[in-house]
């Protein structure tokens, strides 16, 4: 498993990574992690938690990926392919406004993404999904048909999904990631969050 340090990566085995998590009381996954910040502002605020930021893109991570908080990692995958070393272990799942290939996933319905989410995930996993306007009208759906889509996904493949809730621009604005402030300030800042539970 590829794992990034500032410019540097290394590549960690299951004994490596279980050394790293064991003695936290929950592992946390922010899948699209782009930049890091997001999952740095976890691991920095709850040190009681190891959080996991992957991507597949290593450019955008050097600036957080320097951060040394024992319980931070970031892991360099595919959200198609994720590794084997996660099965069972995830109990919090955050994707934030996710776009391009990740998003595509969401909305077809992609087996390689949501079975990989499912063996991941440990019993009674939560997920928080965060979903923009602008990205899914690149994908050629309209805000609500394209939430509508990813949660009709999302039940299909054993998650229990609340209903959806507005993010309104004070929110995307005090988010903490580098994206949200940038869909606040852009031209169609509309976003919804969708979140539940695995329970197949």
């Amino acid at each position: 498993m590829e794992t990034l340090q500032g410019k540097k990566s290394f590549d960690i085995d299951i004994n490596e990574f279980t050394l790293r998590h064991k003695n936290y009381n929950r592992l946390i996954l922010d899948l699209g992690t782009g930049d890091g910040k997001f999952a740095f502002h976890l691991a920095d605020n709850f040190p009681n938690h190891f959080v996991i930021g992957l991507d597949s893109c290593r450019e955008n991570l050097h600036q957080y990926s320097r951060a040394n908080l024992p319980n931070l990692i970031y892991i360099i995958a595919n959200a198609q392919s994720l590794p084997r070393e996660l099965n069972g272990l995830i109990s919090y799942i955050h994707i934030n406004f996710p776009w391009g290939s990740l998003l595509g996933s969401l909305l077809n319905g992609d087996t390689n993404l949501f079975c990989g989410l499912e063996k991941i995930s440990s019993p009674q996993a939560l997920i928080n999904l965060n979903l923009n306007a602008g990205a899914l009208n690149e994908q050629g759906w309209s805000l609500l048909h394209g939430v509508d889509q990813v949660e009709v996904n999302l039940r299909r493949f054993g998650w229990q999904i609340e209903n959806p809730k507005q993010i309104n621009i004070q929110a995307l604005k005090k988010f903490p990631s580098t994206w949200s402030k940038r869909i606040a300030v852009g031209r169609d800042p509309r976003a919804i969050s969708l979140s539940g539970c695995f329970n197949p």
